[in-house]
């Protein structure tokens, strides 16, 4: 049994819990430490199992609060040598364990496979959390889908996956044209359409659930992005994420 829990999703934070009732990594940490533990307490889950942090890149809203947090759990947190690099120094916790992009790394009985993406950062990773046959995905911030992507995602039975725009919500919308290139481009961000495709295309047969996730919120709307998944639903759960608070604790069988 593995349990799955979006704490964070969206530009102002990003922290993503997988647990199998006795371990539990979190990939990134975009919040403060109170917010993580306030909002695993609201959801029942045990702050105290969480073994390691996976840091996906060196943004602020994926690693905001992660020297605190580290520190309050006595756990090391996993960057790539050039995220860690280029992370902010302040912010950089005692304990770090660097890895290099296409790792697996063994944390308890977990496998954390790491693999590279398109984002504009220093050397941005994605990655898939195994556990007795059962693959998690935390997928965000990707520009264009590239083949890691791709091969990863078919492998996955859960998925938090970025649905972060609807293009016509962001080409009319108040960014100004050098942001919304950047958003759209090939190293900026899954769109809505660019996320169903990619799924529709790649999903492994046995996919339980995906969690739309890092939805904007000035170029998109919960209720858009669910609709533009409309024809899968028959497939597999499709369910939202939340800027502002934990969404479910979903429990992939």
């Amino acid at each position: 049994m593995l349990e799955i829990c979006a704490l964070a999703s969206g530009s102002n934070g990003n922290c993503y819990y997988i647990g199998n009732g006795k371990d539990a990594v979190l990939v990134d940490a975009g919040i403060s430490r109170r917010q993580v533990m306030e909002r695993m307490s609201a959801k029942g889950l045990d702050p105290a199992k969480v073994r390691a942090i996976f840091i996906s890149h060196e943004h602020a809203d994926h690693m905001r609060g992660v020297r605190v947090l580290s520190k309050k759990l006595d756990v090391p947190v996993y960057f790539t040598k050039k995220t860690w690099e280029n992370s902010w120094g302040p912010n950089r916790p005692a304990k770090v364990v660097l890895f290099n992009p296409g790792d697996v790394i063994n944390i308890c009985d977990f496998q954390v496979h790491s693999f590279s993406k398109n984002h504009d950062a220093a050397e941005p990773c994605s990655f898939r959390i195994s556990f007795q046959g059962r693959n998690i995905g935390v997928f965000t911030d990707i520009g264009a889908a590239c083949d890691n992507v791709k091969s990863e995602l078919a492998h996955c039975h859960a998925l938090f996956l970025e649905s972060n725009y609807d293009e016509d919500m962001l080409w009319s919308g108040p960014y100004p044209h050098y942001l919304k290139t950047r958003v759209a481009g090939e190293f900026g961000h899954l769109s809505n359409m660019q996320a169903f495709e990619l799924l529709e295309t790649h999903h492994n047969l046995g996919l339980q659930v995906v969690f739309l996730s890092h939805l904007s919120e000035e170029n998109n709307r919960p209720e858009v992005a669910i609709e533009a998944f409309k024809s899968l639903s028959d497939r597999f759960s499709v369910r939202l994420t939340n800027r502002y608070a934990a969404a479910e604790v979903y429990v992939v069988e």
